[in-house]
This record gives structure tokens, C-alpha cells and sequence, in this order.
């Protein structure tokens, strides 16, 4: 039987004859010791002491793989409880009318696939911002400005007379399709007169109080993996929205087409015409389908429309969002097997929210980010995920 001198001297040559390997396990042991795993290295350390030093690289191992455990574990626990706290938090801001017919639908979309589903969502107000910084988000339409202070006078002129009309609950719907044909063709014609050129939307948009709600680029990049088409309806103009994705986004997506009003410009890079029909705020629906054309890698690409569309109408279930009412009306032309609408309530809450839960399936109050409709994405596409 060793004494207790003779076993400390063993435990001194022991730890001599593998120093470099002990000094890392006193090491790694230190660190657990912090992480509340002993309450001292020797604790773990003692047992091995009188192993042979090949052992060595086995226990370091064993440690590892202890401290990966406890990491890992203490990482899902944490991102469990910020998914529950992101889950509650967005509640808030969420109404759901008839939960029971939304899953119906989140299932029957899901059990139908991706290869089954489109995307049809409007521009401003819906992918972007209502407010930033305190500050009324600009729309595409909105922040331009053509470096002609005259015609830019007269178009905001225009803005002040013919904006109450479009909200009026007074004038008959065909009454103000007329009175906004009308505000559109003039707007039209001074951005044309005024001479509005490539580096004008540029610089309109580099200087612009535009942004994308969080969530949206995880979305269009989810939805391009899985080859769901996204159709931005806008009754802006297209040219500004592929400028505002190139300058706040820096890149293309291969799944999103554009159904809005398109430019064409003259070599010298000066506006001169419209492409197509006019697309105005009462007339964005799947009757304009034949202006959808994928996003353009530069200004004043004047290629044609896509016209591959008869695979979009294919496609007969459908995911919508929009923060109009009217919004709803952008999938009229399809004939859809199933929707699921979600509307943006940005402002005016207390006034609108009831015909909003009555007319959306889900109601996102108060600017919410998009992160929910990456929830729902997710949820319908996950068969094939």
C-alpha cells in the first residue's frame, strides 16, 4: 500500500512525464470549472492521473465533446426561448378572423406543394416601410424627383387634388377609375415633358426615405429556393422598384416578376413613353399579367414581357398581401383553388380594423416586420423543405 508521500510523488512524476498533455487537460478542465461543471479541475482530472499518456488525446475528447454538449444544448434552449418570446411579441400584432378556416387553407396549400403555390404581394406599404425613423416611409411613385423643380411643383399639385378623391367613400367606384386614369396619364405626361432621365430615378431613389420591412429578403430568398414565382403588383413604377432592389437589396431574384408601369428610354438615357396599359391604384389584378417581366439587371433595359405567364396561372393557390382592401383585387384573374390574404394595417388602426379582419385572413397591425409571413411561407412549403 502506497503512502500518501509515495502517492503524491507518483501523481508529481505522472504529471511531469505527460506535461504538455496534463497543462490541457488542467486547462480544459479550468474552463469547465467556470462553466459550473466542478468545482475544480481535479475534481475531473484525478481519475486519469495514472493513465498511461497515450491516453491523453482520448480524454481531451471526452472533454470536448462535454463542453460541445453543454454549448449546443445551452444554444437550443436559448433559441427556443427567443423563438417563443418572437412568437409572443408578434401576437400582439396579429388578428386572425377565422382561425379555423386559415388552417384549412395553410393545409390544403401545404399538402397541394410549392410547385402549386405563387406569391402576389403589392409594393409600398406591403414590402416596405410604413414608417422609418419616425418619418412617413416615401412610396416609389412618391420620392421622385426629376431634377425639374417646375414639374416636380406640378405633379405634387397633382397629388394634393386627386389623393383625397381616391380615398373618398362618396364617388362611385367607375366614377373614380376615370378620375384615376386621368391622374395617372397627366403624371405620366410631365414626367415625359419634364425631361426625366436614368441618373434622375437613381438619384431619387439613393436619396429616398425607402426601406424594406425586416424579413422581406429572407423571404424572397426562401421562396426563390423552392421556385415559388413572387409578382410585385404596383401602381407605381416599375423601373424605381428594381432601383430601389438594387440599392437597398444589392441583388437579383430569378423567382420575382414585376407588374407595373414600365419606361422607355431613348439612347441619351431620356424618358420618351410607357410600355403597355396603364396600371393605376383601382385597375392592379391578374388582368394585367401580360405586363409581367422580370426584374432588369440595369435601367432602360427594354426587353419584352415573360410569356410564360400560362405557368403562373397554373399555380392555383395563392399567398397575398397587400395594405389596401383593394389590394385583394390583384388576384381576380386567376382562378385560384385556394388564398390566403394578409393585410398591413399601418395607420388608422381603431378606424379600419374591422373591415380589415373581416376582408384579410391575417391582419398585421402597426408597421409589423414580415418575419410572420416568413413563418407562414415556411409552414406552407414544408412538405418538400
Amino acid at each position: 500500500m502506497l503512502s500518501s508521500q509515495s502517492l503524491k510523488s507518483q501523481m508529481s512524476y505522472r504529471l511531469r512525464s505527460s506535461s504538455s498533455s496534463s497543462s490541457i487537460i488542467d486547462i480544459e478542465c479550468s474552463a469547465l470549472s467556470k462553466l459550473g461543471f466542478f468545482r475544480n479541475s481535479r475534481q475531473l482530472l484525478s481519475p486519469f492521473l495514472f493513465l498511461p499518456s497515450f491516453f491523453s488525446p482520448l480524454i481531451l475528447f471526452f472533454l470536448f465533446a462535454i463542453v460541445f454538449r453543454r454549448v449546443w444544448c445551452c444554444s437550443q434552449n436559448t433559441k427556443t426561448k427567443m423563438d417563443k418570446e418572437e412568437d409572443h411579441h408578434l401576437a400582439k400584432f396579429t388578428v386572425i378572423n377565422d382561425p379555423l378556416s386559415l388552417n384549412h387553407k395553410i393545409a390544403a396549400i401545404r399538402n397541394a406543394g410549392p410547385s402549386k403555390l405563387q406569391v402576389i404581394a403589392d409594393f409600398d406599404a406591403t414590402l416596405t416601410r410604413y414608417w422609418i425613423n419616425g418619418q412617413r416611409g416615401q412610396s416609389s411613385h412618391g420620392l421622385l424627383q426629376q431634377g425639374n423643380p417646375e414639374f416636380d411643383a406640378k405633379r405634387q399639385a397633382l397629388l394634393q387634388y386627386y389623393h383625397p378623391l381616391e380615398f373618398s367613400p362618396t364617388i362611385p367606384l367607375e366614377e373614380k377609375t376615370k378620375l384615376m386614369e386621368e391622374w395617372w396619364g397627366k403624371t405620366h405626361g410631365l414626367l415625359i415633358e419634364g425631361g426625366l432621365t436614368y441618373d434622375a430615378i437613381k438619384n431619387s431613389v439613393a436619396n429616398a426615405n425607402i426601406a424594406f420591412r425586416d424579413g422581406v429578403v429572407e423571404l424572397f430568398e426562401f421562396l426563390e429556393e423552392r421556385d415559388v414565382p413572387v409578382l410585385i403588383f404596383s401602381a407605381g413604377l416599375a423601373d424605381i422598384i428594381e432601383e430601389v432592389l438594387r440599392q437597398k437589396v444589392h441583388r437579383s431574384f430569378m423567382n420575382i416578376k414585376i407588374v407595373s408601369n414600365r419606361m422607355l428610354f431613348d439612347d441619351s438615357g431620356h424618358l420618351v413613353s410607357f410600355k403597355g396599359k396603364l396600371i393605376h391604384s383601382l385597375n392592379k389584378n391578374e388582368h394585367a399579367l401580360d405586363m409581367a417581366a422580370p426584374l432588369h439587371d440595369q435601367l432602360g433595359d427594354n426587353d419584352g414581357p415573360v410569356t410564360d405567364n400560362a405557368s403562373v396561372k397554373q399555380r392555383t393557390n395563392v399567398l397575398l398581401l397587400g395594405d389596401h382592401i383593394g389590394d385583394l383585387g390583384m388576384s381576380d384573374g386567376l382562378n385560384y383553388e385556394n388564398r390566403i390574404s394578409v393585410g398591413f394595417l399601418n395607420d388608422n388602426i381603431e378606424k379600419n380594423l374591422e373591415s380589415y379582419r373581416n376582408s384579410f385572413d391575417i391582419v398585421y397591425l402597426n408597421d409589423t416586420p414580415m418575419w410572420g409571413v416568413v413563418k407562414l411561407a415556411t409552414e406552407l412549403c414544408s412538405v418538400e423543405c
